[in-house]
């Protein structure tokens, strides 16, 4: 049930029991409702003012997306592409900044710095690698 139709239930009951507003208690029950009823009103106009206003950011929001992919065009797709094509042997780390939420490529001397700033936002991501066990390459191996 809507704040407005609370009021007028209660408008309705404040009618039905005959409330008699020459009296002090009967004229401040009448004034609270009708103070109710301009609140619910105004809480009306206020929902549909803030959809009109979502509607407006969702209409610009898409307008700007159309004015990006014009101005930097496939710009994103080559960018995946220079991840695709590391070399091999490099060790290459990927994480996702928690403000943001972008994918963020690393290499190892990143990672032995023990942050990372976030392209994007700016974000500083901190990490301790000290506690991490190194695993035996195949190099540190047996050889016969």
């Amino acid at each position: 049930m809507e704040i407005t139709e609370k009021v007028a239930y209660l408008k309705g009951l404040a009618e039905g029991m005959e409330l008699d507003t020459t009296t002090k208690e009967g004229k401040l029950l009448a004034a609270m409702i009708d103070v109710l009823d301009d609140i619910a009103l105004e809480m009306e106009d206020l929902k549909d003012a803030q959809a009109e206003l979502g509607d407006g950011l969702d209409a610009v929001s898409d307008d700007l997306e159309d004015v990006e992919d014009l101005i930097y065009g496939d710009e994103d797709d080559e960018d995946d592409e220079e991840y695709e094509e590391l070399d091999e042997d490099e060790d290459c780390y990927a994480t996702t900044c928690p403000t943001c939420e972008e994918t963020i490529y690393f290499d190892e001397s990143i990672l032995e710095d023990g942050e990372v700033i976030c392209p994007n936002c700016g974000e500083k991501l901190e990490f301790d690698v000290s506690g991490l066990e190194e695993e035996p390459s195949d190099e540190d191996g047996d050889q016969e």
